[in-house]
């Protein structure tokens, strides 16, 4: 399977970090925020890579060059302008092959087990497959809730709604029938038709999930991180 990054965003909300840095290089601990996924889907058994970028690109391929020395080929789709994560992903259609493909979006940091979507088997009927959390403080009405039979929905009153973490697994004919008069456009544009006829399956993930859009939640994760890391080195002796 390959994987795309979705890596191309302005990072509007956290300047002024991101007006000489982009967002994907911004660090978590001691690592930037993309090594993690590029690490994280190597260690999942993901050699094929596609990163889109525009704001700053040149900056985010020089530190990952090749891929080769995290183990994995990475091919990029540069936009001019960023194209959104729906645009985005129909642009690099070409780079992903005819098979079902896994997305992450740049700005999320997770423990979400990888190797879950990457060995599964995925019917032909099952358009897109979303990673879903509970509803962070910043999102309190969520974006859909699951059914019975573990198929996305729209909520409706009284339904516990969740968050769409921005990992999932799609497949190029998501995108055969959509239509749009913009090149730029978000993945939910392109999810509705196919969430409507009952084609997207998703799951809830309840274990450590960052959405990393703005300065406040960069911060309060890194100091969650260097917690994380004073403990372990703690109880490895280490100083």
């Amino acid at each position: 399977m390959k994987a795309m990054i979705l890596a191309a965003g302005f990072g509007e909300r956290l300047r002024p970090l991101t007006n000489y840095t982009p967002k994907p290089l911004l660090k978590i601990g001691a690592k930037p925020l993309i090594q993690y996924h590029v690490e994280r889907l190597a260690s999942a058994g993901v050699r094929e890579l596609v990163i889109n970028t525009s704001w700053l690109g040149d900056q985010i391929e020089s530190f990952l060059g090749d891929g080769s020395r995290f183990g994995v080929s990475i091919a990029w789709s540069r936009e001019a302008e960023p194209l959104d994560t729906g645009g985005g992903i129909r642009r690099a259609l070409p780079l992903l092959g005819s098979d079902p493909f896994l997305v992450i979006n740049g700005d999320v940091w997770t423990s979400y087990p990888l190797a879950s979507l990457v060995e599964r088997e995925w019917s032909e009927g099952i358009e897109a497959h979303l990673v879903l959390v509970p509803n962070p403080a910043h999102n309190p009405e969520g974006d859909f809730t699951l059914d019975s039979q573990r198929c996305v929905r729209y909520p409706l009153e009284n339904d516990e709604s969740v968050t769409f973490s921005g990992v999932s697994v799609m497949r190029p004919e998501l995108f055969a029938l959509f239509s749009s008069a913009s090149e730029k456009f978000p993945i939910r544009d392109v999810l509705a038709g196919s969430i409507k006829g009952g084609y997207v399956t998703g799951e809830i993930f309840r274990d450590t999930w960052w959405d990393v859009g703005t300065v406040e939640r960069l911060q309060a994760l890194n100091t969650l991180v260097s917690k994380k890391v004073v403990s372990e080195n703690l109880v490895s002796g280490k100083r």
